[in-house]
Order: C-alpha cells, then sequence, then structure tokens
C-alpha cells in the first residue's frame, strides 16, 4: 500500500534534545557546563526516557513535563550542579524552545507537496509540543499534533500507536512512521506501521523482536521513502 500518513517522534526526532543543554554551556553565567554539557544532555536525556518506560509498567502515569524535570534533577545532581537552581532553571526554560533539526522544515513541505498527512505522535505533553513547534515555525506543516496524555500512558504502549488511525483512519500500512528512538522505531514496526529509526549517533540496533524497515542518519530522504 501506498503511504499516506507519515507522523514523527517529536524530541530527538523533530527536536534538537541536546540544544538546550549546548545553548547554556555558552552563556558565561554557567562555567560548569562549558565542559560537561554533553554528558549532562545524554543523561537528562536518557533518565528522562527511563523513567517513562518504568512509569508506563508501574502504572504511574505523569505529565512528560515532570518526567523531564526529574530527568534533568538527577542529570544535575549527577554533575555535581544540583546546587544550582539558576542552571536548572535556565535549561528548563531552553527546552520550550527547543530548535528542529535544519532539515525538518523542507522535509516536512516536501511531504506536504506530495500529498502525504503529517503529524506529530509524542510523550510530550500538549503544552510542551506546542511550544517547541511554535519555536520552530513548522505548525503549518503539521496535520495535527498527538500526545500520549490522550490515553494517559507513554509509548512503546499499544495504545499510543493506536492514536494514528483513530484520527487519520487509514490502515497501519500506509503509515510511515519515523523516531530518533531505535527501540519506538522497532516497536512500531512490530505494530504494524513501516519505520524509519533516524539513528545519528550510529547506535547499534536495539535487541527487540522487531527491527525498523530503515535505517536513516537525517530525515533528509522522509519524502522519497513516503513516495515509494
Amino acid at each position: 500500500m501506498p503511504i499516506t500518513t507519515c507522523v514523527f517522534d517529536a524530541y530527538g526526532t523533530l527536536f534538537d534534545v541536546a540544544a538546550a543543554a549546548r545553548h547554556a554551556a555558552r552563556d558565561p553565567a554557567f562555567p560548569a557546563l562549558a565542559d560537561s554539557w554533553r554528558t549532562l544532555a545524554e543523561h537528562w536525556r536518557l533518565k528522562q526516557l527511563q523513567y517513562t518506560w518504568l512509569r508506563a509498567v508501574a502504572g504511574a502515569h505523569t505529565d512528560f513535563w515532570e518526567v523531564t524535570q526529574n530527568g534533568l534533577d538527577w542529570a544535575l545532581e549527577a554533575a555535581g550542579l544540583a546546587g544550582d537552581a539558576a542552571l536548572r532553571q535556565r535549561l528548563l526554560d531552553l527546552y520550550w524552545e527547543l530548535a528542529a533539526y535544519p532539515e525538518v522544515p523542507g522535509m516536512l513541505a516536501a511531504l506536504k507537496d506530495g500529498g502525504q498527512q503529517t503529524a506529530i505522535l509524542s510523550n510530550g505533553s500538549p503544552a510542551m509540543l506546542d511550544g517547541a513547534i511554535r519555536s520552530a515555525g513548522i505548525g503549518t506543516l503539521l496535520d495535527d499534533v498527538l500526545s500520549v496524555e490522550t490515553v494517559g500512558i507513554f509509548k512503546p504502549a499499544a495504545a499510543v500507536y493506536d492514536l494514528v488511525g483513530a484520527r487519520f483512519g487509514c490502515p497501519d500500512d500506509e503509515v510511515l512512521f519515523v523516531s530518533s528512538n531505535g527501540w519506538d522505531a522497532a516497536c512500531a514496526t512490530g505494530y504494524g506501521f513501516t519505520t524509519a529509526w533516524v539513528n545519528r549517533a550510529g547506535d547499534p540496533v536495539d535487541r527487540l523482536p522487531w527491527t525498523p524497515a530503515h535505517v536513516l542518519s537525517d530525515l533528509t530522504s522522509i519524502p522519497d521513502l513516503a513516495a515509494r
């Protein structure tokens, strides 16, 4: 079946999650980040994801903003910066203004020109996603923004992927699902979507029962995949 609907994870896929720490590290008010921002960004992202999985398994859902703050607090403590309230606030403020990767606007525009529907499917809360989309200026290139808050559980729960069919009324095999998280793309493959993993870091494939249909280094070729 042809691809009619292209659905994207948000954080790490369309939006650069390392940008908050990277930008804060350029501020002379936070010299401690100059050499440690990469590690802090990695720890922040990892704990953010781990907390979504643990909360999903434990049935202890909360919104993604709380999880994001919890992940940052762990990362700051690990870096010996837990007492820096100004740094914490600056990082959180920057997270609401994450930049899109450079190829994102052109890629989404090409999909729209090709007749595909486009959407975000994210763990992010509606307010967080709205802030990032407005900051990146890509709102007019999206047909919808789907948040896990609708179903009260984080990815990769099947109830989250169900939101795509419920919104667009398309068969699963007409969906191209794109994520920077290998586990997300793999689980979406198991669900029935055609998938693309945006593996910017060159990480190994996750050892799961499924694998992504496509592995890419960035989003540039997504319109070509959707047109096949």
